[in-house]
């Protein structure tokens, strides 16, 4: 296993990269798609298309998936990181972070939220997190849904977020 900046050279003790895994026991490839294998395996190591950071003694922490990431003035940034902040909140009950385009940064993070508490207001979110996160973490906007759509297994569909929410590309916010 190694962690690996897009370059792929490797990343530092607790540099966040991408996890790369070879070892006998790793998929050879995708079944019928050389193209698919060609973007997975790259020098016999296989791309998870993980975030994670790997500590000096080894140990791997799994921070997000790539596709996921939001580059918001030239910085990475990583919903799981964010959604861990706003779930905190007693009256948040569910949340997703999804990008949106943004005139000014390229990417802003969007909360969508599931309240636990119907009296939970957007701007009761956008100040919970000030101080918690660096600023250009902080979701410009916070949208309200009664559930998250999420795939048989659980995990939340980010696209369908995205999709339903698409922004206002002069990176205007709204709540």
């Amino acid at each position: 296993m190694r962690i690996a900046r897009p370059d792929g050279s490797t990343c530092d003790p607790d540099e966040a990269g991408e996890l790369l895994v070879r070892a006998r026991h790793v998929m050879k490839g995708v079944l019928n798609n050389s193209v698919a294998t060609a973007a997975a395996i790259v020098d016999d190591w296989l791309h998870t298309g993980d975030v994670a950071t790997m500590d000096d003694e080894g140990f791997v922490t799994i921070c997000d998936r790539i596709k996921d990431m939001i580059i918001s003035g030239g910085e990475n940034v990583y919903p799981a990181e964010i959604e861990n902040v706003i779930l905190a909140h007693p009256g948040v009950r569910e949340v997703a972070v999804v990008a949106q385009p943004s005139a000014r940064w390229g990417e802003s993070p969007l909360a969508v939220v599931v309240r636990s508490d119907d009296a939970l207001r957007a701007d009761d979110v956008l100040v919970w997190w000030d101080g918690k996160l660096a600023r250009f973490k902080l979701p410009r906007a916070v949208e309200f849904l009664t559930e998250i759509p999420r795939n048989a297994s659980g995990k939340a569909l980010k696209r369908i977020l995205r999709d339903r929410f698409p922004g206002d590309p002069n990176g205007l916010t709204h709540r």
